[in-house]
């Protein structure tokens, strides 16, 4: 039986994970895509507790998961964002390596 522990150790590798590829990473993609992926283990996080607390009916309480959907249409809304800058700062810099990229000054 997967229980509430199950999950959180879960969203936790996915939350180190992504935070490791946040601090080593060099390329703006992979720093982009780990972001994403912390974003992710948060929302599983989320979900798993909305599943497990029970309201006194002990019908599970779905109201964190209404909050994740907002959650991630901010995501998406972020990720169209994020890749424009990415896109134009490519275009400009011909490269995605952050030590190259000392100013957002174009």
């Amino acid at each position: 039986m997967v229980t509430l522990g199950h999950y959180l150790i879960v969203s936790g590798l996915l939350f180190t994970i992504g935070f490791a590829g946040v601090l080593l990473r060099r390329n703006i993609i992979i720093i982009f895509m780990s972001l994403e992926l912390m974003l992710n283990a948060a929302n599983l996080s989320l979900v798993a507790f909305s599943r497990f607390r029970l309201n006194a009916a002990g019908i599970p309480n779905y109201n964190a998961q209404v909050f994740v959907f907002f959650i991630i249409t901010v995501a998406a809304a972020e990720v169209a964002v994020g890749l424009a800058i990415i896109v134009a700062l490519y275009r400009a810099r011909q490269t995605t390596h952050v030590e190259d990229v000392s100013s957002l000054k174009f």
